[in-house]
């Protein structure tokens, strides 16, 4: 349902909207700068990428309905949030992506494949995987019994059209990676608010049940930060660190 935003609406929801319209548009300056949208099932590490980012994730058919015309942000995320940690950034978009031969992958090393998962098992009942999601690893044989759902999160996934920002700060909790990451999350996230360019009726993130519905009440594929409240001053970062590639 789309949020009615008038003259009299809630100054705190007026304000989000001008954040969310300021947001797209450094997107849109950022798609430019690196020459459009990706897709994972065209990408592999042989590619140039940086060695540390900021990804932003759309889903075909989730239109924008408050903030302008186009697709929504579905997921953001990042990498090397701790010190001395050397996970790069394609490191963790193949993670996302899963293997290149099989089709399958390891969503006990993707948050971003968990909960995709889990949706489609909800949804699908009659395909429900009940190690799905427990424990950090598995055996042979449940990896087996996981493999087909594996798939269909894969196919999913790598059907996303996505961006990132290259900001190879140091690892740790205070880089700007992680303050970019976590204030987009929470500026884009409907997860206890008037609901800015709310998920589509069909969206698969509805029939996720993980965590308190963080998925479906958020409307992103993101558990972590989303009902928090965003820092504005997170868009001057995220702007600063934009131009920076198009000089």
């Amino acid at each position: 349902m789309r949020a009615v935003i008038t003259e009299k609406s809630d100054p705190d929801v007026r304000r989000r909207l001008g954040d969310l319209r300021r947001f797209y548009a450094i997107l849109d300056r950022l798609e430019s700068a690196i020459g459009g949208r990706r897709w994972l099932s065209s990408c592999d590490g042989r590619m140039t990428w940086p060695q540390r980012g900021v990804y932003f994730f759309m889903e075909n058919g989730e239109e924008r309905t408050d903030s302008g015309q186009g697709l929504r942000i579905v997921r953001v995320g990042t990498h090397a949030l701790t010190a001395g940690s050397r996970t790069t950034l394609w490191n963790r978009l193949a993670q996302h992506k899963g293997q290149e031969k099989s089709g399958g992958g390891n969503h006990r090393g993707s948050i971003f494949r968990l909960l995709v998962g889990v949706a489609l098992s909800c949804r699908n009942g009659g395909r429900s995987v009940p190690t799905w999601g427990r424990g950090s690893n598995a055996s042979r044989e449940i990896r087996e019994q996981e493999e087909a759902l594996e798939r269909d999160v894969s196919k999913l996934i790598r059907a996303m059209p996505f961006v990132w920002l290259a900001v190879d700060d140091e690892p740790g909790p205070d880089s700007d990676r992680g303050f970019i990451e976590r204030n987009s999350i929470a500026l884009l996230s409907n997860f206890d608010g008037v609901p800015l360019d709310p998920a589509s009726p069909t969206w698969l993130g509805h029939a996720c049940e993980r965590g308190e519905g963080r998925v479906k009440r958020s409307g992103l594929w993101n558990q972590n930060h989303v009902g928090e409240n965003h820092d504005p001053a997170f868009l001057d970062t995220f702007e600063n660190r934009v131009n920076g590639l198009c000089t």
